[in-house]
């Protein structure tokens, strides 16, 4: 008889997401995990084969939930430096404010710890990054097709120093920055970019 799962492994997925995101995976014991999700330890091993396991799910499941859905949108948004603003805009929103205020990037905080050692942890984080630098790069072509940006400005190296600066208001807001501070930040960034 096949063994039946009394526990839905989303549900267990999703706590894990939170749980991981805000206090980082070296910080988040296998009881942490336990408690949070009600599973007990013999039940997360059988399903997600062990803590560094459910932690490179978590990620996929962060990036497939919470980030593709943004840089889809900034992707398809075709009004160029104003996409990019928005899109600005709405992370700093988001990082400084609400139920998330102060936790960061599940996948900026992985960049910064120590975990990125883990070759399938890099390979969530470089996914990622082509993701964001690729949305980014659209953003920018869509900039420079409108005439917004001076031509010198390289699209790529641009897409990557916009990458860079998600990254680094993830980051800043997780150590408690003011939001007027990183929205000045950004605003400076991207008036270098313009005619």
């Amino acid at each position: 008889m096949p063994d039946v799962k009394h526990f839905d492994p989303d549900a267990v997925l999703d706590s894990a997401v939170r749980l991981f995101w805000r206090q980082g995976v070296d910080s988040t014991g296998v009881q942490d995990i336990v408690t949070a999700t009600g599973v007990n330890r013999s039940s997360l091993y059988s399903t997600f084969g062990g803590k560094r396991n459910l932690y490179v799910a978590a990620l996929h499941r962060y990036v497939t939930q919470r980030s593709e859905p943004i840089m889809r949108r900034l992707t398809e948004d075709t009004r160029g430096l104003p996409a990019i603003s928005d899109f600005f805009d709405r992370l700093i929103t988001t990082r400084c404010t609400g139920e998330y205020a102060r936790w960061g990037c599940m996948i900026s905080n992985a960049h910064a710890n120590g975990e990125n050692d883990d070759p399938d942890v890099r390979a969530v984080l470089h996914l990622h990054h082509d993701q964001l630098r690729t949305a980014m790069r659209t953003a920018v072509d869509h900039a420079a097709a409108a005439g917004q940006v001076r031509p010198e400005v390289s699209a790529a190296a641009t897409a990557d120093m916009l990458a860079l600066l998600a990254y680094g208001v993830n980051l800043r807001s997780r150590a408690g920055a003011e939001p007027r501070t990183l929205e000045e930040t950004v605003s400076a960034t991207i008036s270098l970019l313009a005619i």
